[in-house]
């Protein structure tokens, strides 16, 4: 009997090299893999369309969608993490030197207030700096993936016809989320960025995650075992990537890499997947995403994964 072959868009990186590779293969099915070369695109696809059977997703555009009822259930596949502090930038020369200086003041995002870096970015702010978010004016340069969604009333589209770098080079933007700027004038608001993330990980476990998987219900309810084999593909081609990392046979590791062999020489699992231990790091996001008004409400973390893919 065929297996069933399921339409697949995953970004190609060290995790998930194996399974697009066919190295490895989810049990009883088939993964065609569809390139998307700008991921973002992908999410706005799915989320819109439902045009793939299993997508990867950004974690608070899939919980907003869902609220929203758009038809797919996560995988705890948690295939992209990093540290955030570094997202929040400044021009040098403006009158912003430090986080707290952001209260009345325009700050821009990249893309839609929803995304994900976003709400890691601004939890910062908010937890570790005492800002409080709504008393900052958000500039959007895009709009949402999910159409349905309302932002808060501080948060505007930028004016037609600008971009983010030139209202900031300019000081109409005190500070940018998510901003990726040639300009040499442009740094992280947050010194030595990457240390403050290693040390909110250490002091507070702190370890954000950005990606996860999501599968169409329909697909779902057509196979009921197809969340389980598909988990536990993305499980083994992780599994066969960290032998690798510890063993330090990655050849030219990129920045991901490298931040997962940090964690790893701090004694931690740089690459959890299932529920139980991400179920603060889930909590924590569930929780600012509500505080940002992007969530109506908190939802039980349980109730949005696939049955039977709880353990990691």
């Amino acid at each position: 009997m065929t297996a069933p072959v399921l339409r697949t868009v995953s970004r190609t990186q060290g995790n998930n090299a194996a399974l697009k590779e066919g190295r490895v293969v989810p049990e009883g099915f088939a993964l065609d893999f569809e390139e998307v070369p700008v991921l973002v695109h992908a999410f706005r696809r799915m989320v819109r369309e439902l045009e793939f059977d299993v997508c990867e997703m950004a974690l608070t555009t899939y919980l907003c969608a869902r609220e929203h009822g758009v038809r797919f259930t996560a995988l705890p596949i948690f295939l992209v993490r990093a540290f955030h502090h570094g997202a929040i930038v400044h021009n040098v020369h403006s009158d912003v030197s430090k986080p707290q200086e952001l209260q009345g003041k325009r700050v821009g995002v990249n893309r839609g207030y929803t995304v994900t870096t976003g709400v890691w970015a601004r939890s910062i702010l908010q937890d570790e700096y005492g800002v409080d978010l709504g008393k900052v004016n958000w500039v959007l340069s895009g709009d949402e993936h999910v159409e349905a969604y309302e932002p808060p009333a501080n948060v505007v589209p930028i004016p037609s016809g600008e971009s983010m770098e030139e209202l900031l080079s300019r000081g109409d933007l005190a500070a940018a989320i998510g901003l990726k700027s040639d300009d040499p004038d442009v740094k992280p608001l947050i010194p030595n960025a990457l240390d403050a993330g290693i040390n909110a990980f250490k002091s507070r476990g702190h370890y954000p995650i950005n990606h996860l998987v999501v599968v169409r219900d329909d697909v779902l309810e057509a196979y009921p075992d197809v969340g389980v084999a598909v988990f536990n593909a993305f499980k083994e081609s992780r599994d066969l990537y960290l032998q690798r990392l510890r063993a330090g046979e990655i050849e030219n590791p990129d920045a991901a890499d490298k931040l997962h062999k940090r964690i790893l020489d701090l004694g931690a699992e740089p690459l959890p997947y299932g529920i139980e231990p991400n179920h603060q790091v889930l909590e924590d996001l569930i929780g600012h995403a509500t505080t940002q008004k992007i969530l109506r409400k908190p939802v039980d973390i349980e109730s949005v994964f696939a049955p039977g893919t709880m353990e990691g």
